[in-house]
């Protein structure tokens, strides 16, 4: 892969070879002697640190411009802990024994070469870090051949979603009394009066009617069904805090019979 095709692949999205999810592409580990990729640092959670993953086997599907990695996830999770800067030898071996990776079938030249980051001018070499001199003597001290390591436990947090409860819909009938008022009109008769002025017309006595039809306003009450709205349920996705909390465990180192030095150091290196 070229260099500009490398750095393509930071901020990708991993995934493990059942397609799982992993997370985020961080950072690219090169090898020096051949320019091939070897280690490629996946971001696997909000409150994880990056997990170095081996890229022997992986695949870029350009389709979706994922990275197919030839892990399993839970590999990832549970891979050992790395702050992010160079990796020692012991480092990568711890890390060969975890993803059952053999360096010779995948391509590794060995422990002597160096790492870098595209975008970096400086390598990081592999090899352990230089020695510091102790308090109290001079940069040519000499270093005891005996050492050991010292570990301790630290949370890794993930998050998963999970089926909270349920929300529904549900649309019931109900009775209720509606009154309108309705405006209506009749007719009325009344008696109007006028008075006859031409007396030269004849006139006779004796019974006689008159009658006029008088109308008025009927109601008639029916239901029709009609749509008034529409009603769904929407979902939102709120964010919360939520603090986690369990015992770790870590080791303490003792020294005896050192001048200069505190008896008990378990000073932790800062966290990435």
């Amino acid at each position: 892969m070229s260099k500009s095709t490398l750095e393509s692949l930071i901020g990708t999205t991993a995934y493990d070879e059942h397609g799982d999810k992993i997370g985020k592409v961080k950072q690219i580990y090169l090898d020096n002697q051949t320019g091939s990729p070897t280690w490629a640092a996946v971001s696997t959670g909000l409150f994880s640190h990056d997990s170095l993953v081996p890229l022997a086997g992986a695949e870029q599907r350009a389709d979706d411009e994922s990275l197919l990695l030839h892990v399993d996830k839970e590999q990832v999770k549970t891979a050992p802990y790395h702050d992010g800067s160079r990796i020692s030898a012991e480092s990568e071996q711890e890390l060969f024994r975890h993803y059952h990776v053999d360096p010779r079938a995948a391509g590794w030249n060995g422990p002597e070469r160096q790492h870098i980051r595209p975008g970096t001018d400086a390598p990081m070499t592999t090899g352990a870090p230089p020695a510091q001199p102790v308090p109290g003597q001079t940069a040519t001290g000499r270093h005891a051949d005996d050492s050991m390591v010292r570990s301790e436990e630290r949370l890794r947090v993930d998050t998963e979603s999970t089926e909270a409860g349920t929300a529904r819909l549900h649309k019931s009938v109900v009775n209720e009394e509606q009154t309108i008022n309705v405006p209506v009109t009749h007719e009325e008769a009344h008696i109007e009066r006028e008075p006859i002025t031409d007396r030269t017309r004849g006139a006779t006595i004796g019974e006689e009617d008159r009658e006029v039809t008088l109308h008025a306003d009927e109601v008639h009450v029916q239901k029709e069904t009609v749509p008034v709205e529409r009603v769904r349920l929407e979902v939102d996705e709120v964010t919360d805090d939520k603090t986690v909390s369990d015992t770790v465990r870590k080791e303490r180192v003792e020294a005896e019979g050192v001048e200069g030095i505190k008896r008990s150091d378990d000073r932790r290196p800062k966290a990435p």
